[in-house]
């Protein structure tokens, strides 16, 4: 198994990101998509099926499935995890639990406990590391097996549950400003233990995690909507348009005008 790609989509709600992410689409003859939902309702057309989409929809797309992803108007925007997996003909196993058990039913209820988890896939998922990306398989395997006996294993310690609350915390409040003591307050832990406890973790400081998914964000809104760059300066509480320039070419290795020419959506911007 190879993680072709993870990603969070924060807050689709632009009228032309909707009709981007509404497009009817498919992946390659080897590559299963995940969707999960953590915030935000709407519909989910798989191939003829349509399917609610609640916080904590869990759906999995088989090769060459025509899929789209309709919002709700007037209602709190969509935010989810998508992961792309490529198997090969040495996944046998997991294509047909994929293929012969999960796709029977095809969307799963899971709730909104998993932020931490879709995060550990991105991050070693997409790692140059292969001792990482071969952890991520065997998580996702292990959560898919898990998932089809209807259990739910992965928030029992307390560490976690402060981890998956914190990151709740920050990606609900993308677009303001978040000090480390509205956290820790919010958590009812001191600066320093979170702090350990995060980056033992997350491999990362709290509040270094929260400008990367500021930047996230940011590679959205400039991809997928036309807004303009101190607009979405703006719209994500930096000081000031240089500011989030300096702050997004540290992250991306790209001034923002740059990244929108060479990464931009021509499906919406040509519409």
């Amino acid at each position: 198994m190879n993680f072709s790609d993870v990603v969070f989509v924060y807050q689709m709600k632009d009228k032309k990101e909707k009709k981007w992410h509404g497009r009817f689409h498919h992946h390659g003859s080897d590559e299963f998509e995940i969707h999960y939902f953590i915030q935000g309702t709407g519909k989910f057309l798989n191939n003829k099926n349509i399917y609610r989409i609640n916080p904590g929809s869990f759906f999995i797309t088989s090769p060459e499935c025509d899929h789209s992803i309709i919002t709700d108007d007037n209602y709190k925007p969509l935010s989810y995890y998508a992961v792309l997996i490529k198997l090969s003909s040495e996944d046998g196993e997991i294509e047909r639990l994929i293929t012969q058990e999960m796709l029977i039913k095809q969307n799963y209820d899971i709730g909104t406990n998993y932020r931490f988890f879709f995060e550990e896939l991105k991050e070693k998922g997409l790692s140059h590391n292969s001792n990482l990306q071969k952890s991520a398989s065997h998580q996702l395997i292990s959560f898919l097996y898990t998932l089809v006996e209807k259990r739910d294993f992965h928030f029992n310690e307390s560490s976690s549950i402060h981890i998956e609350k914190s990151l709740k915390i920050m990606q609900d409040n993308v677009t303001y400003h978040l000090t480390l003591e509205d956290i820790t307050s919010r958590l009812n832990l001191s600066d320093s233990y979170f702090i350990r406890l995060f980056k033992r973790k997350m491999k990362i400081t709290p509040m270094k995690y929260f400008t990367k998914l500021k930047i996230e964000a940011a590679t959205y809104m400039l991809t997928d909507t036309g807004l303009a760059v101190y607009s979405i300066a703006e719209k994500l509480n930096f000081y000031s348009e240089f500011h989030f320039s300096r702050v997004f070419k540290q992250y991306t290795g790209f001034a923002p005008t740059v990244y929108r020419k060479k990464y931009r959506n021509e499906a919406v911007f040509g519409s």
